[in-house]
């Protein structure tokens, strides 16, 4: 996932919806959101390079969800895919506090990442390249939330944006296809608000949009996300390219 808006424990009975935009390679190979053969608990889509995912929910109303952290002079080719992380907490049994702690002592093996695991009690959002306070992870409160390529809730063009069209639409109480639309909008940010993250300008122009489009690069998929008290967990999702 390259964005997600998410309002938690803000809705009564609804602990989390979350709304968010998959952006990747278009010769990436990956297959779309199913229950899994191998673990029929997980419902998520699959990267067929990496294995992993990169959302997903299971029977249990577990949620993991990932972004990677935009650093181009960090990237390691050789590093394991992130997708991994998602998909072993989806198949696995640990906490997402005990989880997190365990990724502590591995975090710097992996490309820079933010990661969002939980269930309808709690939500921790952990990143392996946040200051020494987070590396433990961050439970976090009732509200609306932005994450995209930088911090949780980091002033990015694309994650305000989606995050203040993501707000009216919980005030609105509108439908889940409002929140695909707002998903699919193409506007790029202007050059002042732009963040510097070590790319080209020209890069960071047309990665500011919430929905990316390119000739080789660019959103793939959209999902929504419900977690539902006392009910199973809803995921929905809809192919861009």
């Amino acid at each position: 996932m390259c964005l997600i808006v998410f309002a938690w424990q803000v809705i009564p009975g609804m602990p989390l919806i979350a709304a968010a935009n998959r952006d990747e390679f278009y010769e990436r190979a990956a297959a779309p959101a199913d229950w899994w053969p191998d673990h029929p608990e997980v419902y998520a889509g699959r990267d067929l390079q990496g294995g992993g995912t990169w959302l997903g929910i299971t029977k249990e109303g577990r949620f993991a969800a990932i972004t990677n952290v935009r650093g181009p002079t960090e990237t390691r080719e050789n590093a394991p895919s992130r997708g991994s992380l998602v998909a072993n907490f989806l198949t696995g049994r640990l906490s997402a506090e005990d989880y997190v702690a365990e990724l502590d002592a591995q975090a710097d093996d992996f490309n820079g990442y933010n990661l969002l695991i939980g269930d309808c009690e709690k939500l921790i959002w952990f990143s392996n390249r946040s200051k020494d306070d987070v590396r433990n992870g961050q439970a976090l409160t009732p509200g609306v939330y932005g994450l995209s390529n930088g911090p949780l809730d980091a002033p990015w063009p694309k994650a305000v944006r989606a995050k203040a069209q993501f707000s009216s639409l919980l005030c609105q109480g509108a439908p889940e296809d409002a929140y695909f639309e707002m998903l699919t909008d193409t506007a790029r940010a202007s050059d002042c608000r732009l963040p510097k993250t070590g790319c080209d300008l020209e890069l960071e122009r047309m990665l500011s949009s919430v929905c990316i489009e390119s000739p080789g690069y660019g959103t793939r998929v959209s999902s929504v996300v419900q977690l539902y008290s006392g009910n199973t967990a809803v995921l929905h999702e809809r192919p861009i390219k």
